[in-house]
């Protein structure tokens, strides 16, 4: 490992090999200013260019967070700080010409947790083998990147439930005026992120002031619905002050209350929304009609913004089966219909018509479904499958190139009750399925060729905006829903699942969100 130093010379980082290939890794780099102090709550503002050399060898802080109560095993806990949150990592192949394309990560984690940090997301494996540009960003979670406090708080304050959609347009504008220092094309930028980070890249998709910052997107289990009306952000804002012992006349000590503070209500309210719901807690999400985010991102797409990206937008099948099958006393509930039609209901689709969901769910196995396999299904489709396919429909006439995956292959954890289980995609698309992070997944059975195959995909859209995979063309997601189907062998189905979609399509009201 030795020192390495972009043009500029304003960072030094290491260089270190990966499957025999140099790569320069530059660590913790700030793209903005600290938020903290007087920042708190207040959109980013620009780093301050500095004379001096900074070291870049070591990674930066996470945003701060609350220990996640499912982590995976052997997950250490992850170091955070309010001050330096806001921070980059870059893994290069070379430094010196500008030209490689640029693929930015955005870290899942429910709007609550997740660090740019953490051993999966590591770019070296993928920048060395793809010659792509990864960059990993941090941006703030939880109350302080999404409390909408602007109906107690006013002036200043009308985007302080965006907070960390803003930090990411920050981190993107930094890369645009920086990143041909390490080697990185500025017009060349995909976007991609998974599960929270999916949803951020599908809302930045509806965010006008996100325009000409990136060319493509790569969603990962997200969403272009994840976010709430003022009026139920004001409420929730309401709950977690008075968690902090404040009420609207207080509210403005919520600006110097200690994070601590702030972590300890955050916790309590994620714990009352989790009893509420099976799928993953989100109390803390973006907010619509505020200044940065004016109309619900499925509008605004639909209505022609960001037209012109490319966008690659898949789910797993089994997405729902952690929460099924981890849950304390989950698995072992026999009352699964009434269960899937609470989480139906979630998704807009009315009680009365919940049985319908069961039955397109028969017509598409052949079967009757197991009361386990209902539950999972509806998960899947309510969070992640069908508001992925309304965001693909959305996309319809657009300029841009729109493709289309689903992941099958099953993780043989837990005697494979998991299946193609959510976030079992990462480890293929960052080269890492056989590390010890993905061992709990993949049990070292992974098979090479999909993490090879899906690896190049992820590069060769972002390089020219059109997945290959070895031997079989990846169509456009129209006419016919052409969708790749990734597995040991991959193939393309049209329309999967389509009894589900023509369900969800016939009864589904729009939620309440």
């Amino acid at each position: 490992m030795t020192d390495a130093k972009p043009p500029s010379g304003a960072v030094r980082g290491t260089t270190v090999s990966v499957e025999g290939t140099p790569v320069h890794r530059f660590l913790g780099i700030p793209y903005a200013e600290p938020p903290s102090g007087s920042r708190r709550f207040r959109p980013p503002a620009p780093a301050a260019r500095r004379q001096e050399v900074r070291d870049c060898t070591t990674q930066g802080p996470a945003a701060p967070q609350n220990p996640e109560s499912h982590a995976p095993p052997g997950t250490e806990p992850r170091t955070w700080s309010e001050h330096d949150c806001l921070n980059l990592n870059i893994w290069t192949p070379a430094v010196e010409d500008g030209a490689r394309p640029v693929m930015v990560w955005v870290h899942g984690g429910a709007y609550l947790s997740g660090s740019n940090s953490d051993a999966m997301y590591d770019g070296g494996s993928l920048a060395a083998a793809s010659g792509t540009v990864v960059v990993t960003v941090n941006y703030r979670l939880g109350a302080l990147g999404f409390l909408h406090l602007a109906e107690v708080l006013g002036a200043g304050y009308e985007d302080s439930s965006n907070l960390g959609l803003l930090d990411l347009l920050e981190a993107l504008r930094w890369i645009q005026g920086n990143i041909g220092a390490f080697g990185g094309d500025p017009g060349n930028v995909t976007l991609f992120g998974e599960s929270a980070g999916a949803a951020a890249v599908g809302t930045l998709l509806g965010m006008p002031s996100s325009s000409g910052l990136f060319r493509r997107a790569i969603m990962q289990s997200g969403t272009a619905e994840r976010y709430r009306s003022q009026l139920e952000s004001t409420r929730i804002c309401e709950e977690f002050l008075a968690l902090c012992s404040l009420d609207r006349a207080r509210a403005r000590e919520v600006l110097t209350l200690p994070v601590e503070r702030i972590l300890t209500a955050q916790e309590e309210l994620v714990r009352r929304a989790g009893e509420a719901t099976f799928a993953v807690p989100l109390p803390f999400q973006p907010t619509v009609g505020t200044p940065s985010l004016p109309l619900p991102p499925l509008d605004a797409v639909r209505g022609g913004l960001n037209t012109g990206v490319d966008l690659l937008l898949g789910t797993n099948l089994n997405e729902g089966s952690f929460a099924v099958e981890m849950r304390p006393g989950t698995a072992a509930d026999p009352d699964y219909p009434d269960r899937a039609a609470a989480v139906l209901s979630g998704a807009g689709v009315p009680r009365a018509a919940a049985s319908g969901y069961a039955e397109a769910l028969t017509r598409l196995l052949g079967r009757e479904p197991a009361g386990k396999e209902l539950l999972e299904a509806a998960i899947a489709d309510s969070v992640y499958r069908q508001p992925s396919n309304r965001l693909l429909d959305a996309r319809s006439g657009a300029a841009g190139r729109t493709f289309s995956y689903l992941f099958t292959w099953r993780s043989p954890a837990m005697g494979g009750k998991l299946g193609a289980c959510h976030a079992l995609e990462i480890p293929f698309v960052f080269r890492h399925a056989d590390s010890p992070q993905a061992a709990f997944l993949t049990r070292g059975k992974a098979p090479t060729s999909i993490s090879n195959a899906m690896s190049g995909a992820w590069a060769a859209f972002a390089q020219a905006g059109t997945p290959r995979m070895p031997g079989l063309e990846w169509p456009e997601y129209e006419p016919q829903r052409a969708t790749m189907i990734l597995d040991e062998t991959p193939r393309v189905d049209a329309d999967p699942r389509r009894e589900l979609r023509e369900f969800f399509d016939a009864v589904r009201l729009r939620p309440a969100s």
